[in-house]
């Protein structure tokens, strides 16, 4: 949750997020708004686990004041424990 606010706080994101794989290695990221590329923290936080080789998640913790998140973006990655937490 540190992790996640922190990328938020950083970067004045809509969101923070971080992800950990079954290894130990954590991944963060922040809401990506850019002209040619929109991620949101999650999408961001998993196409980085994702590109460092990362096969399967334990866990993700988003910052968020959206009401839901998309855990499609999760899919293929196992079934982490996801916390969302609304700020």
């Amino acid at each position: 949750m540190t992790l996640a606010r922190s990328a938020r706080a950083r970067t004045g994101a809509a969101e923070g997020a971080a992800v950990r794989d079954d290894i130990g290695r954590t991944y963060v990221a922040a809401t990506v708004a850019l002209p040619g590329l929109s991620l949101t923290a999650l999408e961001a936080a998993v196409a980085a686990a994702a590109s460092s080789g990362a096969t399967k998640l334990e866990g993700a913790v988003v910052v968020t004041a959206a009401s839901e998140i998309d855990r499609g973006v999760l899919a293929g990655l196992g079934e982490p424990v996801v916390h969302v937490i609304s700020e």
